[in-house]
């Protein structure tokens, strides 16, 4: 199938032979007479025929292109990369669907103590109403079971989740707590489980430090392991009790990765990475919160980067879901070696070696996963906080990795030099993203629109594939308006503008 290069190609030669036919005519010593006899002798009808074709041949030219672009840019008819060949044609369709799913941030930041601070100093809001639904339901989802009406504070603190008003939901919060501490007192301290999610809507709402935020969690995990353990021994009575250890379970994976975080936050860092290796060892099959990325950043911040290669052995894996996270720590570990002598010039005297084709070709499969990364970590765009959801391959999901991880770009010598010297390489392999991918599935069609719901409106959405024209519309449309000028002009004035083409002729036989 022809591609544009044959098309120009065909066109040059086209205009090659129109020239050479009409040599004689367009001769010096022929051009000034023929030119101006030429112009006196055509009509206006002429010039509105001219136009209107020229005006025709445009629209068909826009129309082909449009519908046509798939056939005009090529089809790799070669034999499908890994990735691709795994599925067929259903599985890329699901693969579409999941890609456009939102997820939850795995290091999502804390909006007592960090979005409401951000939204103190600069009067901006960083999240958004949709962002912030989606959070809803996930509380309301993790956190509450069908049996909460059976227990007083867990009902207040179902009705919580749903509240909009944050006030109204702290509120709520402290009310489930003293009506839990009143029937705590009046019980058998044996049968009775403290409300650990009263103490998870404070620690992440009401505290305005980090270390209050880790005060109120450790509270969470006395109440959440009791009401774990206890929930853990009648699990299989019922139904009702499996969905009950459910939620508890959530509830103590969620206390303890948050307890993780704060630790990272606060300094202590290796207490961070024990506390997150312990969770997953002891939770294996709950990867909903995939913390692996949360041990993945602090391990990198460690620069304990042989135990950073032990984890993305595991979890770089072709039958596991891919992240921004993932696929740019491999390209950083692939980078850090070659990027301290890495030279643009010496390069491209020499050729690269093995290991800087390994990191160039890890970096070309990062950015085809995620195309907005680079930018930020460039600082080509000013970054903002990340919000509490992400869409994979989108925008979104690129400020979050960023925020976190530029600081350990910018630790190994030389990677944002690699970065910047290669990543645009990428979009050479992938001239179509939207029709064909290269390592992975096509890019997907709904990431802006998700984007735009996530992400505040004071940030400038970062948009791939740009939506631009290729140039030979936009050559073929500036030649007919041009040509439509040139019309309208002879037709109010011929005789000013037979002047002017006499003129030009004398001007270009005299140079």
């Amino acid at each position: 199938l022809w591609s544009w290069t044959y098309l120009w190609t065909l066109w040059f030669f086209l205009m090659l032979f129109l020239v050479y036919i009409l040599r004689v005519p367009l001769s010096p010593q022929h051009r000034p007479g023929l030119l101006s006899m030429f112009l006196n002798t055509l009509t206006p009808k002429f010039y509105v025929a001219l136009t209107g074709t020229s005006s025709l041949i445009s629209g068909l030219i826009l129309v082909s292109v449009s519908h046509l672009r798939p056939l005009l840019g090529g089809v790799d008819n070669s034999a499908p990369s890994t990735a691709n060949a795994a599925g067929g044609e259903a599985d890329s369709s699901r693969q579409s669907v999941s890609e456009c799913k939102v997820w939850r941030n795995p290091l999502n930041l804390f909006r007592g103590a960090e979005y409401n601070r951000y939204t103190w100093v600069t009067g901006r809001e960083p999240l958004t109403y949709y962002d912030m639904n989606l959070s809803a339901q996930d509380h309301q989802t993790f956190f509450t079971c069908d049996t909460d009406h059976l227990r007083p504070a867990d009902a207040i603190m179902q009705k919580a989740w749903r509240e909009r008003n944050p006030q109204a939901r702290i509120s709520a919060a402290h009310e489930a707590l003293e009506l839990n501490e009143y029937l705590f007192h009046s019980s058998s301290s044996d049968i009775f489980c403290r409300c650990a999610t009263a103490y998870i809507l404070l620690a992440e709402e009401e505290a305005t430090t980090i270390v209050e935020a880790e005060k109120l969690f450790k509270q969470a995990l006395k109440a959440g392991e009791g009401c774990y353990r206890r929930s853990q021994q009648l699990q299989h009575h019922g139904a009702q009790y499996e969905a009950q250890h459910r939620r508890d379970t959530n509830v103590l994976v969620y206390i303890k990765r948050r307890l993780a975080m704060c630790a990272r936050k606060l300094g202590r860092t290796r207490e961070a990475v024990k506390m997150m290796r312990d969770l997953m060892k002891e939770f294996p099959l709950l990867s909903m919160f995939n913390i692996h990325e949360n041990l993945l950043e602090a391990l990198l911040e460690l620069q304990a980067y042989a135990d950073v290669q032990a984890v993305l052995a595991k979890y770089d894996d072709i039958s596991l879901p891919k992240s921004a996270t993932i696929c740019y720590t491999a390209a950083l570990l692939k980078a850090r070696a070659v990027s301290d002598k890495f030279s643009p010039e010496a390069a491209s005297r020499r050729g690269l070696s093995t290991a800087e084709m390994n990191a160039v070709e890890a970096i070309h499969r990062a950015v085809e996963f995620n195309p907005h990364v680079p930018k930020y970590l460039l600082e080509m765009k000013s970054l903002i906080l990340p919000p509490e959801h992400i869409l994979k391959r989108g925008d979104s999901e690129a400020i979050a990795y960023a925020f976190f991880h530029l600081q350990h770009w910018k630790r190994v010598e030389g990677a944002l030099n690699l970065l910047h010297c290669t990543w645009e390489g990428t979009f050479r392999m992938i001239p179509y993203p939207l029709e064909k991918g290269h390592l992975f599935y096509p890019y997907p069609i709904c990431t802006e629109t998700a984007d735009r719901e996530l992400l505040p409106s004071f940030h400038e959405v970062s948009v791939y594939p740009k939506k631009e024209l290729p140039f030979f519309i936009l050559f073929t449309a500036g030649l007919c308006s041009f040509t439509a000028m040139l019309a309208l002009l002879t037709h109010q004035f011929p005789e000013l503008m037979g002047v002017f083409a006499k003129a030009v002729s004398i001007s270009c036989c005299c140079s």
